[in-house]
């Protein structure tokens, strides 16, 4: 028992690195956002989204399903003490990301100015420009980052992720700022070249993150190396027969992701044309879409970063479990992801929605529309991370085709559902918002229904979605009230909205631990579980 608690713990631990890294990553995604919204409007925001989906896309095809899939077959060979084989994972895997990245690379730089037109947003061509040799440049990180996963150390990938944040936020600002004032007038803004600048600082941040990755591997390139040359596996796998099973692998995986991608620039394109055709011009348009994509998917992608974190780390863990057999460690794993996932995402969906507008109020002063759509579209985040935690944990136990079935069934939805409310001039934009939230529920509700199916493993729904909702609909009930009867006090939204979100979060803690929604078991594998049991029996609250 004391052995599958520190395994527990080491899978919890690694999951809560890629966690804090992925919430400091958002974190410092809104700190850039804020002043660049400000800068460039809802109208820039639309072409900054446009150009970034479309290179987003070709990401995905290029390289983003590939740290998955290396994190798996690496941990599956170390788990077996193949130390030689999991290394030429990582050799095979550099030359096919690197030269798909490289190819992908090369198109967008050529065929900007005709993809930007086929996704009917010409204005994004410079951002189109601008990210192209980003394709290549994370090509080649992603791998560094999938090997890192796959010996089960989430550091470096954390490091990197920071890093590559810090200088994306920096240079994104500054060279929008730049670019701002290029080809035009004093005291105008030239709004696409703004965006291109915004665009540009990814690349940038993008660089940053790699040199972090090559430095991490630098230092236990000689351990690697030895551990290597000492290895006495029985079977060597070739470079042509590893290269195979990455791309059967990484294929799923892409095509999972790639599905909801591309209904990313299919809003982009139905949006677009469905509200001109409803009445409003291009830039109308292209500022409801900026509204949508710079301020909705960014604020609710935030709370998402937990359960990115925990598919990433869920997947070599449980590889590696399901390749030893160890089952009870598997059930474990699985309930586990699920309950973490659900104890952060249920209060954000709750408190986004409850707060929205107020929420949006206090970030873009300077162009504060869109916060209804925060408010309608919070429950998104909600079956959003239990898609992505379903999907991790199909990924893991080797049932990687089935999520790609469940983004289907989403992606459809949405296109459906777009059609049907975006038309609608009473929602417009807000179709758009139903429409995912429609997207998630039905892609979720089909992969947490197989992982029950495959696994034996059912979703908990007392611990894993009733407690947590009682105590979200606390903590939201909670923070309507304090923000009001603040905001009546002080007539100051920011004071008022950051002081409830903070009792909010308080409230949540306590009724979770009153109810039993979080346990003495949920902590022990927590850092400094001992002295955070401690307070809280000192408290009567465990």
């Amino acid at each position: 028992m004391a052995e599958e608690t520190k395994k527990k713990g080491s899978f919890v631990k690694q999951a809560a690195i890629l966690a804090f890294a992925g919430l400091l990553v958002r974190f410092l995604g809104f700190v850039y956002r804020v002043p660049l919204t400000n800068m460039i409007g809802d109208e820039g925001n639309g072409i900054y989204s446009a150009g970034y989906y479309i290179y987003t896309f070709l990401l995905i095809l290029s390289s983003a399903g590939l740290p998955a899939a290396i994190s798996k077959m690496v941990s599956e060979r170390i788990a077996t003490k193949e130390y030689r084989n999991a290394h030429r994972v990582f050799q095979s895997a550099m030359v096919v990301s690197g030269g798909m990245g490289l190819l992908f690379a090369i198109i967008l730089f050529v065929f900007g100015q005709e993809i930007a037109n086929f996704a009917n947003t010409p204005e994004s061509y410079y951002c189109i420009l601008t990210l192209a040799p980003t394709l290549f440049i994370v090509a080649i990180m992603s791998v560094f980052r999938g090997y890192f996963q796959g010996m089960n150390t989430m550091v470096p990938t954390a490091i990197s992720q920071i890093i590559e944040q810090i200088f994306n936020a920096f240079f994104s600002v500054y060279l929008a700022y730049l670019f701002l004032s290029v080809g035009v007038a004093a005291g105008e803004k030239n709004i696409q070249m703004g965006a291109a600048g915004g665009t540009a600082g990814t690349g940038v941040g993008a660089l940053a993150g790699l040199l972090v990755v090559l430095f991490s591997y630098s230092l236990i390139r000689k351990d690697i190396l030895k551990r290597k040359s000492r290895c006495k596996q029985k079977f060597e796998e070739s470079h042509i027969d590893v290269a195979k099973i990455l791309i059967h692998i990484a294929v799923p995986i892409i095509a999972g992701t790639a599905v909801f991608s591309i209904t990313n620039l299919v809003d982009m394109n139905m949006v677009i044309v469905l509200l001109e055709k409803g009445g409003y011009t291009h830039t109308e348009a292209v500022s409801l879409y900026g509204q949508l994509s710079g301020k909705y998917v960014t604020l609710t992608t935030l709370p998402v970063a937990i359960s990115t974190a925990l598919a990433t780390a869920v997947l070599p863990s449980l590889a590696s479990s399901m390749k030893k057999k160890e089952r009870s460690q598997v059930r474990r794993k699985i309930k586990l992801t699920y309950r973490i996932s659900m104890i952060i995402s249920m209060p954000a969906a709750v408190g986004i929605g409850v707060l929205g507008t107020q929420i949006i109020e206090m970030l873009f002063p300077y162009a504060s529309d869109g916060g209804m759509l925060l408010t309608v579209g919070a429950a998104s985040i909600l079956f959003l991370a239990l898609c992505q935690t379903a999907t991790g944990i199909l990924q893991g136990t080797g049932h990687i085709q089935i999520p790609v079935i469940g983004a289907i069934l989403g992606a459809i939805t949405k296109i459906v559902l777009n059609y049907i409310l975006i038309p609608i001039p009473e929602l417009n934009v807000l179709g758009a918002i139903l429409a995912t939230t429609g997207c998630y529920l039905v892609a979720s509700a089909f992969d947490v229904t197989m992982v029950s199916r495959v696994t034996g493993v059912p979703f908990a729904w007392l611990r894993s979605f009733f407690l947590p909702l009682l105590g979200a609909s606390a903590m939201g009930i909670g923070a309507y009230g304090i923000y009001h009867g603040l905001y009546y006090a002080s007539q100051n939204n920011t004071i008022a909205t950051l002081v409830a979100i903070v009792i909010a979060m308080g409230i949540y803690g306590v009724v979770m631990l009153l109810i039993g929604g979080i346990r003495k078991e949920d902590i022990s594998v927590l850092p400094k579980s001992d002295l955070i049991i401690g307070i809280l029996q000192k408290c009567h609250l465990l």
